[in-house]
């Protein structure tokens, strides 16, 4: 059974940092596209970052040049370090595969920037 596990939110002001993490169970994690998804307050759900099986990313226009994906193989954990935050980077985080799978939403984790 897979499921994903997000972590590392919190309340951070403009300018500052977070790493998110998410813990992944379940098969074919290494070889699988996974992506962080955000969802901001009254908005629909977005992919903002992409890391493909064989460690290639790519971003949203919005994040670019400020967030960082990677994954761990070896934890089956993928990261999304976030720089440089805004507040309308505002909502709540999640993981999934890219495509996202619908049953494997998680309960993401919040992020909220703020001065």
């Amino acid at each position: 059974q897979v499921q994903f596990v997000e972590s590392g939110g919190g309340l951070v002001q403009p300018g500052g940092s977070l790493r998110l993490s998410c813990a992944a169970s379940g098969s074919a994690f290494r070889f699988a596209t996974m992506g962080w998804y955000r969802q901001a307050p009254g908005k629909q759900r977005e992919l903002v970052a992409v890391i493909t099986g064989g460690g290639t990313t790519n971003y949203a226009d919005a994040v670019k040049g400020r967030f960082t994906i990677s994954k761990d193989n070896a934890k089956n954990t993928m990261y999304l370090q976030m720089n440089s935050l805004k507040p309308e980077d505002t909502g709540v985080y999640y993981c999934n595969r890219d495509p996202a799978v619908s049953g494997y939403w998680g309960q993401g984790t919040q992020v909220t920037v703020s001065s």
